[in-house]
């Protein structure tokens, strides 16, 4: 307890994503690469054994930390140390192993396969909160609820017609993920500075071999793609973009809870609050949003960190410069992990989220009077009344009613001011039954039926594999 604990670990996120960036990931990753590149390049006609590449296999899982840790320390270079723990306990192929590589050879193509499976984990979790908010839009498709702009009271619209503007920016996270995903490339085999010069004395001049040799080994790994050219890394562009997409969804979830902590203040809509949680320490009766609230911490915290990425993509020096070297590591692996542990948030609100019908009509109530009165003016001049005339009367009566709201805190009376206003000529009988707040809805059931159907339920058929998930919190 006498040192620093990452939260994002402690309390936050799953244990698949935390595995994803963990030491035995990442340095099993390299060792596979290593096997890799020893198998292609004894295919290919070096002097690479059988059975050397037997003893690499049998020992990917045998890391020595400590004993990395002792060479780092001696050599103060990550990947020599593990080169030399891994030809200790694979001494026959220890003169093989990493042969012809650089550096990047391991790091960024490691870099990339986290980055790749750490997006699939995230689409999973992304296409079960787009299932949850499609499932909630179509139940509530035709509850009115008060619109707002620019948080005043507004026409009404739906709740459910509401929860698609949250869906709406997730179609399109979920479209830029999945053009990520498709157009992602492999670092491969570029040697020290992208011009693969030490594969050209090891294949005597051979350039079809390299070539072979970047592209098997990038398929090897789940890669279609590889760059046609990089310098000793792959294109810093990459980390800058996969971290705008990380906020992109994280702007996604935060706009989500922004809008759910003011349907919490106005008792409309709430969170999930459990039998045993406590709200405030002092206040007894509280029901604070913290699920929301928590989203909001983290997603302010990946949205800062696409500053980060970018300034290292736009700063590198010509074929490499390590100026990356530590921003990466602290940067891509916790905004991966921060927006795994907000979709996770983001999938346990919606599977308690909660609604409070009668509550949101007599918010309706309050203000429906005021949205009927072009109604009323169009009826009294089909009656035979003059519309500046009745526009003055029902001016007059709306003022006086938003003074008894605002200044007494009684309810809004203008329909009754309105039915006992003699001179009006308007059939009073008919304005009790245009009083339904589905009158004033349009077509936000309709447009939320074909939203879920055009645009929404075609990703979901898609990934219809992804989706179930447990969303139990940690804390």
């Amino acid at each position: 307890m006498n040192s620093y604990k990452n939260p994002l670990e402690e309390r936050y996120s799953s244990e698949e994503m935390l595995f994803n960036f963990s030491h035995n990931n990442k340095f099993q990753n390299w060792r596979k690469l290593w096997i890799a590149l020893a198998e292609i390049e004894k295919d290919l006609g070096l002097d690479i054994t059988d059975e050397q590449i037997a003893e690499l296999k049998a020992n990917v899982d045998n890391i020595d930390y400590d004993k990395a840790a002792d060479y780092e320390k001696k050599f103060r270079h990550d990947v020599m140390a593990h080169v030399h723990a891994y030809g200790d306990v694979a001494p026959s192929a220890k003169g093989i192993i990493h042969l012809g590589a650089t550096s990047a050879f391991v790091g960024d193509n490691t870099d990339l396969i986290q980055i790749r499976d750490g997006l699939l984990i995230l689409k999973k979790k992304l296409v079960n909160v787009m299932k949850n908010l499609a499932d909630f839009s179509i139940q509530y498709k035709d509850l009115p609820t008060l619109g707002f702009t620019h948080f005043q009271p507004a026409q009404l619209t739906t709740v459910g017609k509401r929860a698609t503007l949250w869906l709406q920016s997730l179609v399109l996270d979920i479209e830029e993920l999945d053009f990520f995903l498709e157009t992602l490339r492999f670092r491969g085999v570029k040697g020290t500075t992208g011009t693969a010069a030490s594969f050209l004395e090891l294949f005597n001049g051979d350039y079809s071999k390299v070539k072979h040799l970047d592209k098997e080994l990038s398929k090897r790994f789940g890669f279609e793609k590889v760059f046609g050219v990089s310098g000793q890394t792959y294109d810093r562009k990459i980390d800058a973009k996969v971290v705008a997409l990380l906020g992109n969804i994280a702007q996604s979830a935060h706009k989500f809870t922004n809008d759910l902590r003011l349907l919490q203040n106005l008792k409309e809509v709430e969170e999930p609050f459990e039998k045993n949680q406590i709200g405030s320490s002092a206040m007894a009766y509280k029901r604070n949003p913290m699920r929301s609230e928590r989203i909001g911490a983290l997603a302010k915290y990946v949205m800062s960190l696409t500053t980060s990425s970018a300034m290292v993509a736009s700063t590198q020096w010509f074929e490499r410069t390590l100026d990356d070297s530590a921003n990466k590591r602290l940067t891509i692996p916790q905004a991966f992990l921060a927006v795994d542990a907000i979709l996770l948030i983001w999938n346990n609100i919606m599977n308690g989220i909660v609604v409070y019908p009668n509550r949101i009509n007599k918010h309706i109530m309050e203000e429906l009077p005021f949205m009927a009165t072009e109604y009323i003016i169009m009826e009294e001049v089909k009656a035979g009344g003059d519309r500046q005339e009745i526009h003055e009367v029902i001016r007059v009566h709306s003022m006086e009613a938003s003074k008894q709201v605002k200044e007494e805190g009684k309810e809004n009376d203008l329909i009754e001011r309105i039915l006992n206003d003699h001179s009006l000529k308007l059939d009073k009988s008919k304005l009790k039954e245009v009083l339904d707040p589905k009158n004033f809805i349009g077509f936000a059931p309709i447009q939320t039926e074909e939203f879920i159907a055009n645009e929404v339920q075609p990703i979901l058929d898609a990934n219809s594999e992804l989706i179930g998930l447990e969303s139990d919190l940690k804390v």
